[in-house]
């Protein structure tokens, strides 16, 4: 029996990506928890940037990660699809995102209604520094972006849900 691929289920193949086939290993950790496909993160878990590692085998690749939140600002009405996390590119093959190029600083997911996916796309560049960062944040287009620097298909990709966390008796600063 097949199993299904859980970026369908969860709509990130539709909403944010085309059909790809995985061939880069990608493993996002935050607070020393791997995250899986529809995995749940509180905002408090996910408030610094996460350590991520990239696969590979040969050196002379390097890839552009790219974080989008394709519900903002809420599920039921996200006209600000895709909303830009994070984007580091010239990430060296074999590494981490700490040896790459962070154009677009990580902006810390704070979804205030409905809960939200963040997705973590991976695409492999045609050489070093050919991928700038965009003027906004707010309805980027991960395909278009893709597109305009001949990134071809994700290489890899995850994503975690997450939603507002609800109050226990004091407020927060």
């Amino acid at each position: 029996m097949s199993r299904v691929d859980p970026l369908i289920v969860g709509r990130v193949i539709g909403d944010v990506l085309d059909p790809f086939t995985r061939s880069v290993d990608l493993r996002v950790v935050y607070n020393n928890k791997d995250v899986n496909n529809a995995c749940v993160l509180k905002p408090s878990q996910v408030a610094m940037q996460p350590r991520v590692h990239i696969g590979g085998d040969d050196l002379r690749n390097f890839y552009t990660l790219i974080m989008v939140d394709p519900d903002a600002p809420s599920p039921s009405n996200p006209d600000l699809r895709e909303y830009l996390h994070w984007l580091v590119t010239d990430i060296p093959a074999t590494t981490n995102t700490s040896f790459g190029n962070e154009v677009v600083c990580y902006e810390n997911p704070t979804p205030t209604m409905g809960i939200h996916r963040y997705v973590l796309v991976l695409f492999r560049q045609l050489r070093r520094e050919t991928v700038y960062a965009p003027g906004w944040r707010q309805n980027f287009n991960t395909r278009d972006f893709a597109e305009l620097y001949n990134l071809g298909l994700p290489v890899a990709a995850v994503y975690f849900n997450c939603h507002r966390e609800s109050g226990t008796g004091g407020r927060r600063a």
